[in-house]
């Protein structure tokens, strides 16, 4: 999935205004400007429209991870380099404090219908025998269900 659609729907979802964009995004160590924030959430097709790179996404995710649930002790987490749906769909599911039931109730929102141990598998590490790779139809479901949830006008 394109990560400026999963900034826009996230920010969508939660109502964040571009200050609490830019304080995500500073929670986790990355000084960025309205400006910037702007030019992510513009609408595919605008010409003003800049690529949120896959560390800048993973930085704002690390940010709402600790808007959420709070600062760990220690350093802050390092942002990754390359990210795909698992990991995108891990770090909403961290920042939102779910377990296995509440993300397949999230998913009944947007009427999929997925069992445990399918859902285990996409938070497996790629190597094990049993990982499956996110599809964005997955992911797009999944945020569908979280703003069904969590955005009282939906």
């Amino acid at each position: 999935m394109d990560n400026n659609d999963v900034l826009r729907r996230t920010r969508f979802i939660f109502d964040f205004s571009d200050s609490k964009m830019v304080t995500l995004f500073g929670l986790s160590g990355q000084q960025v400007n309205r400006e910037q924030v702007s030019a992510w959430l513009k609408k595919e097709g605008d010409p003003d429209l800049v690529e949120c790179s896959d560390t800048e996404l993973a930085i704002f995710l690390n940010g709402l991870i600790i808007d959420k649930r709070g600062k760990k002790d220690g350093p802050l987490p390092v942002p990754e380099k390359k990210l795909n749906n698992n990991i995108i769909f891990r770090k909403l599911k961290i920042a939102l404090d779910l377990k296995a039931e509440d993300i397949l109730g999230i998913l009944a929102l947007a009427g999929v219908k997925a069992s445990k141990h399918e859902l285990s598998a996409f938070f497996r590490r790629p190597g094990h025998k049993h990982y499956r790779d996110c599809n964005d139809q997955m992911l797009r479901n999944f945020l569908k269900g979280v703003q069904l949830r969590y955005r009282t006008d939906s």
